[in-house]
């Protein structure tokens, strides 16, 4: 078994990195908000996600209390 990780700076750093080279380069016009859009994007997905699992937890534990589980 191998116990080496993988980290890496990932595709949204990777992207992120692009994107604010080329905007420090002036190859872009982009507003800094877009710049930064796969940071904000991937938080924003992230926190989606865990609403969802929220909302999915809770409503499983209504339903165990009321059919008694």
């Amino acid at each position: 078994m191998s116990n080496e990780s993988s980290g890496g700076i990932g595709f949204v750093g990777l992207l992120t990195i692009v994107f604010i080279t080329l905007k420090l380069l002036h190859k872009i016009d982009w507003s800094w908000w877009w710049v930064l859009s796969p940071i904000w994007i991937s938080i924003l997905l992230s926190i989606l996600i865990l609403i969802i699992v929220l909302i999915v937890t809770i409503i499983i534990i209504i339903v165990m209390s009321i059919f008694g589980g």
